[in-house]
């Protein structure tokens, strides 16, 4: 056989060749090495090449994450992280490109960048890093501050009411809305992959503890001995139950959620709620639960829909404009009308 006619199957990666030869320099405990393990692992398993995947950051401690994938990777401006990542996308559709922030720099300073990334459904994975506070800048609240939180800069509590970033996220028609934590590994891994195998924005928020400034924000979804009544995992097509030993539910008294004890003897599985990640009213249910304590909080897909993403249509254009019109010359567009030289 001809040594061009050869298939070389391409060769299946490892964690190790995405760990580049940077030193992690973030806090000791901090919850952004963790994600950045779970994106390591799960990288070798979508079974591409390192160069095929771009990671774009603005500023703040997450977007110190391109430096340790051995991908592609720029470390841009804050809050500017979706408008230059729409640049590298638009201009290379067929890499994989991952927009790392935080909720100050995502939802702050480019919080406008992000709701047009989403509404345009530009095939870019978002990957959040929720801790609800600035952390690079020494503890000052956050977007995603709780109301009446104590920092160095609302010493006397915040009057801020926090963004929700799921019902922000559908408020701009994002087509994927996914929510995981730091700490739970397997689970994070799952929606890492689920981000990079839909087609259009995804955007996954993820819990993350900031052990110096926010230390134990999300303790009760990460104790053992509060997790099961206050993690409620959703997937497509199965009833919503949480608690110690699955016996509580979501269920609808008319058009408002409540939690169903199923062990009081009043209630049956037939009452549950059965999540559709697809239906965008449970989908506005869920997120609404996240800053109410009388729920548990929802992690995993909330919402996914399919559409037309902005590069598939822009190439589309483009083709319908050249087999309209032909393929175009610059030189002579450059040159038309009236010109002039100057000496």
């Amino acid at each position: 056989m001809p040594e061009s006619e050869v298939t070389v199957e391409p060769r299946a990666l490892t964690r190790k060749e995405f760990i580049s030869d940077q030193t992690v320099r973030w806090c000791p405990g901090c919850g952004d090495y963790s994600i950045l393990a779970q994106v390591q692992k799960t990288f070798p398993e979508l079974g591409r090449k390192r160069e095929d995947f771009v990671f774009v950051s603005g500023i703040g401690c997450s977007s110190r994450f391109p430096y340790y994938m051995n991908t592609y990777g720029f470390h841009s401006i804050h809050g500017r992280a979706t408008a230059v990542a729409t640049g590298v996308k638009l201009a290379n559709p067929d890499l994989s490109v991952w927009v790392v922030t935080g909720d100050g720099d995502g939802l702050s300073i480019g919080g406008n960048h992000l709701i047009h990334l989403l509404r345009r459904n530009l095939d870019i994975n978002v990957l959040l890093f929720n801790n609800r506070i600035y952390g690079l800048t020494k503890g000052q609240y956050s977007p995603t501050s709780e109301f009446g939180k104590v920092t160095k800069s609302t010493p006397l509590g915040s009057i801020d009411w926090p963004f929700n970033p799921p019902s922000l996220a559908l408020g701009a028609a994002a087509t994927f809305i996914a929510r995981s934590i730091d700490v739970e590994g397997k689970h994070l891994q799952g929606m890492i992959e689920a981000a990079y195998r839909h087609h259009g924005t995804s955007f996954l928020e993820i819990y993350q503890n900031c052990i110096i400034f926010n230390d134990n924000a999300f303790a009760d979804l990460t104790e053992k001995e509060t997790k099961a009544e206050r993690q409620l995992l959703v997937e497509h097509g199965k009833p919503m139950l949480f608690g110690k030993d699955r016996t509580k539910g979501i269920g609808m008294d008319g058009h408002r959620p409540v939690v169903i004890d199923l062990s009081d003897g009043k209630h049956s599985m037939d009452e549950v709620l059965i999540h559709d990640q697809t239906d965008r009213m449970i989908a506005s249910i869920l997120s609404e639960m996240t800053y109410r304590p009388e729920f548990p909080m929802p992690l995993g897909i909330i919402y996914q829909v399919e559409k037309s993403t902005y590069e598939d249509l822009v190439y589309e254009q483009i083709d319908r404009a050249v087999e309209k019109a032909g393929p175009g010359d610059m030189a002579a567009i450059l040159h038309a009308g009236h010109t002039w030289e100057i000496k």
